[in-house]
């Protein structure tokens, strides 16, 4: 079964192709499903942008990308949120920032509050503290935006950086929360008021709520925040590292919406320690140039209870292109996110048996990268795009013989009734592997997948080969 886009998008990458960037050229994404639509809103950054060959061809760029789908697969390219960046902004980044930044928008979030839509978006100097997270708001999904002014702002005075965020409100009393902020500080909440969107309290910067121990090697960014009514518990979904090489998925969870939020090993978010799960990073299977970069995710519910994940990804070994990933999400019986070893292709939900699951499988261990970067502003130095050998996490191969057993002397088992898949791998048992039909990405056909935890916190990915 071919896949439904190439991977390599070069081919229509031009300014005058710009309706054919259904999952290209995504960064950032925020998805929300309105009516028909599943929505996406992203960061407007656009591979071998050319502003002077767009204005020449009449292609109308703007600010925030917009696109849809009925099917999280097939994306259509709706246009641009902005035609321009609010003045507001420009004059508080310049104002901050020696009259420099505020050159594009950022880390759009978007929801529905009764019948109005809100777009928060950020504004910002490039690896700097002054940044401005502004509100518009719509009666349509599709715009046009009204502005309504700053949400938060700050600069190098304040300890945290305006960018990145993501809303939720309390199913139990209707407050509203905003969680925001990046490798200047570590991640904030802060309460906004339900009936204008902005904070409940003038100039409020909220509370701290994640960080990270060394910012000279060590980002942090990009925070998600859902609730599981089945759990009873929010997630807080959070991104490592530098975004064009080793960005990473972790997630932390709460009762409460403003947290504390906590780990796999039960540490607080806001301590200075590594937190766990990492649910995605950089990967390689075979037949494929892998890749890098797989951070800042938004999560969205379809109506039948399915968990998606959309983040971006970029194709190795340059990691310039930027290309959608959509994976499905599952919860482990303790209770953590887990997603898909590959791409949502629409495949059919259907039970897995024991022959569908013997033979030749291909894993992946999802591990934080050995090798160490220093960063600045919380990325990569310029000139070191690729991954080095340390930072891959490769695939390797499994025979699952029908009589339990494995090539490498190890074993398995298939829970049928949960579909759920046990693997000992030499002294290690691996417990509670969802198993589930999808689509093999790297080799263009239908497949059988795996994806679960072990007792690291550390991600299990898996698929079946012919």
């Amino acid at each position: 079964m071919p896949n439904p886009w190439a991977d390599n998008y070069i081919p229509v990458s031009s300014m005058e192709h710009y309706k054919e960037w259904g999952a290209y050229n995504v960064h950032d994404p925020a998805i929300k499903k309105f009516g028909d639509y599943y929505y996406i809103y992203s960061t407007d950054a656009i591979f071998a942008e050319d502003k002077k060959v767009a204005a020449e061809k009449n292609v109308p760029l703007g600010y925030i990308q917009v696109r849809r789908s009925k099917d999280l697969v097939h994306w259509e390219f709706v246009g641009w949120a902005f035609p321009e960046i609010p003045q507001e902004a420009v004059d508080w980044v310049h104002a901050n920032n020696s009259g420099q930044g505020a050159t594009n928008i950022w880390a759009p979030y978007v929801m529905k509050k009764g019948d109005t839509y809100r777009l928060y978006f950020s504004v910002s100097a490039f690896g700097k503290k002054t940044s401005w997270i502004g509100l518009a708001e719509s009666d349509s999904p599709e715009g046009p935006w009204e502005q309504k002014g700053a949400v938060v702002k700050t600069n190098d005075n304040t300890p945290m950086n305006a960018i990145d965020p993501s809303v939720i409100e309390d199913v139990d009393n209707g407050k509203i929360w905003m969680h925001y902020g990046s490798f200047f500080g570590g991640l904030y909440c802060v309460e906004l008021d339900p009936e204008t969107g902005l904070t409940m309290e003038k100039d409020n910067l909220g509370h701290l709520i994640a960080r990270r121990a060394n910012y000279r090697k060590d980002n942090l960014e990009a925070p998600e925040i859902i609730y599981n009514p089945e759990l009873k518990k929010y997630f807080l979904f959070v991104s490592y590292d530098p975004l064009m090489t080793t960005y990473n998925i972790r997630v932390g969870r709460s009762d409460k919406p403003e947290g504390p939020f906590y780990d796999y090993f039960g540490k607080n978010l806001n301590d200075t320690v590594n937190n766990y799960p990492i649910i995605i990073a950089p990967y390689q299977f075979n037949n494929h140039p892998g890749w890098a970069g797989t951070g800042h995710c938004g999560v969205v519910v379809t109506d039948a209870g399915r968990y998606f994940m959309a983040h971006q990804g970029r194709l190795s070994p340059h990691n310039h292109l930027m290309v959608l990933h959509v994976r499905e999400l599952f919860f482990t019986p303790d209770g953590w996110p887990v997603a898909s070893p590959q791409r949502f292709a629409g495949n059919e939900k259907r039970k897995v048996d024991r022959e569908m699951v013997t033979g030749n499988w291909e894993l992946i261990r999802i591990m934080e990268p050995k090798y160490e970067r220093q960063l600045e502003a919380g990325q990569i130095m310029w000139g070191e795009g690729s991954l080095k050998e340390e930072e891959w996490n490769y695939s390797f191969l499994l025979q699952l013989k029908d009589d339990g057993s494995t090539n490498d002397n190890g074993s398995w088992s298939l829970n049928e009734k949960n579909q759920s898949v046990t693997l000992k791998i030499g002294q290690e048992t691996i417990r509670d592997l969802f198993i589930f039909p999808g689509h093999d990405w790297e080799n263009q056909a239908r497949t059988i997948l795996l994806t679960g935890l072990d007792d690291r916190g550390r991600s299990v990915w898996g698929k079946r080969i012919e």
